[in-house]
């Protein structure tokens, strides 16, 4: 696999592509993957000056800052990608999609291992934060504008601030609807509802509408 590779998997993936040529020409995600070939090539013979020279050229011609450690897999899909930072110890597996306004960075008080590691066939929605060295596994999606500090177990989405996975294996964990990048569930008003439920029901109760509750196994 190689850069034709990625730029077939754009073309594939962007139903506004029109073809492999127009990608390569005119899209930026695809520009900064050929860029960070040469920083990142850089970067491990130890020519950081020069690395850092062309990763920062690349954020200035595409809007998309990948710091030259970081470690990307093959078909990578940034869409649009305009405010995209992935940090120096980034990991990035084969076949994800991360769309514009992502950070894939660090708490600033991680030494070492300090920005996100991406299993397979992960997306991350627009805007959405993933912050210091957690592991996002195989098949997650994250909802846009989520803040994802944990890690999260494989097959799942996960959505809010701070994230909390809603599906695992497509089964629901809690009230929330699967991905939808239009339609997302909102975790904190969902449970918003359910206070203003059980104050609703502790109120008629005070008031004599509602018996008191039965201990367990009182007849």
């Amino acid at each position: 696999m190689g850069l034709w590779a990625d730029a077939k998997n754009i073309r594939d993936k962007d139903p506004a592509a029109r073809n492999v040529l127009e990608v390569i020409i005119l899209y930026p995600g695809f520009h900064v993957l050929v860029t960070h070939k040469i920083a990142h090539f850089l970067y491990r013979h130890h020519w950081f000056f020069l690395a850092r020279f062309i990763s920062q050229l690349s954020r200035h011609l595409t809007g998309i800052e990948i710091h030259p450690g970081a470690k990307i897999g093959h078909k990578l899909f940034i869409d649009h990608g305009m405010g995209i930072v992935f940090g120096e110890t980034t990991e990035i597996g084969d076949n994800c999609t991360i769309y514009h306004g992502v950070t894939l960075g660090g708490t600033g008080k991680d030494t070492g291992k300090r920005h996100p590691t991406l299993g397979d066939n992960v997306l991350i929605g627009a805007g959405t934060k993933v912050l210091g060295p957690v592991y996002i596994g195989d098949n997650v999606r994250v909802g846009a504008g989520s803040v994802v500090l944990k890690n999260l177990p494989a097959n799942c989405t996960a959505v809010g601030v701070p994230a909390e996975v809603v599906r695992i294996n497509n089964k629901k964990v809690c009230p929330a609807d699967d991905l939808d990048q239009q339609d997302l569930p909102d975790l904190y008003q969902q449970r918003i509802s359910q206070l203003e439920a059980r104050l609703s029901k502790l109120e008629a109760r005070l008031q004599g509408e509602y018996p008191p509750d039965r201990p367990t196994g009182e007849q």
